[in-house]
């Protein structure tokens, strides 16, 4: 499995100290300024991995369990989703970041009603809005039958899941999303789409997916033009959904 595009890509870092070990006479490397080896670029910078399931250094915490603070309504107003044993549950509409991301690495964790109600759409149904755009489906797809690119992990209404790896309702379920913000020229028209790669429970649901557009319903997706950073949206469904978790690092 070759995951060697999300964070070479697009991940932009400020100017690090040079090395000093390396060389200074070998062949540049193509498309770049550096020589292969080369003792004048600079290292990484140093991000300390969370340990046992916590955020990196350098993330952004967007819930952790204490409070809502970083979230609101779309109207502006105070975020009413209900908190729990450490989550927060959907149910008063929709809820935005109050800061707003582009191209991202996101963590979060969720859970679908135990025991489950209803059956298809129906059934433990929210979302993860990239930008407020681009959804990556919440769904009970546990012996739950319903439209491909409908099912949890999908891409909504454009591309489903490469497996289904859902857990039972009741139990908690990951996403790791690895996101790349569509470029748009200065006419407003697409330069280049979003890409989307999709861990679900730590298996590969999308590698490198190019999205048609904006999550759309019963509709083709369809760019239009939009600014570089919009905030994050967790989709009030009518489904009490739990999150817990969340964490982002912005990749620009």
């Amino acid at each position: 499995m070759r995951l060697s595009w999300i964070l070479p890509c697009f991940l932009l870092v400020g100017a690090q100290e040079p090395t000093g070990v390396g060389y200074d006479d070998t062949p540049r490397l193509p498309g770049q300024k550096w020589r292969v080896h080369d003792k004048a670029r600079p290292a990484p910078p140093v991000v300390a991995p969370g340990a046992h399931g916590a955020p990196p250094s350098d993330a952004i915490v967007l819930f952790s369990g204490a409070d809502l603070s970083a979230w609101q309504h779309e109207d502006g107003s105070a975020a009413k989703w209900k908190l729990t044993e450490g989550a927060m549950a959907a149910g008063g509409g929709d809820l935005v970041t109050k800061q707003g991301f582009g191209s991202c690495q996101l963590h979060l964790e969720w859970r679908s009603p135990n025991p489950p109600k209803n059956d298809s759409q129906g059934r433990g149904n929210s979302g993860v809005y990239l930008m407020g755009r681009y959804e990556v489906q919440v769904l009970d797809s546990w012996q739950n039958v319903t439209y491909a690119d409908g099912q949890a992990a999908a891409l909504y209404g454009q591309q489903p899941p490469l497996v289904n790896a859902c857990r039972a309702p009741g139990e908690w379920q990951s996403y790791d999303i690895f996101f790349r913000a569509p470029v748009f020229g200065d006419n407003g028209a697409l330069a280049s789409p979003a890409l989307v790669t999709v861990m679900h429970n730590g298996v590969l649901v999308h590698h490198a997916q190019a999205l048609l557009g904006a999550t759309a319903h019963r509709a083709v997706a369809s760019y239009s033009a939009h600014p570089d950073r919009l905030p994050l949206k967790l989709q009030d469904h009518g489904d009490p959904v739990e999150y817990r978790n969340l964490w982002i690092r912005p990749l620009e």
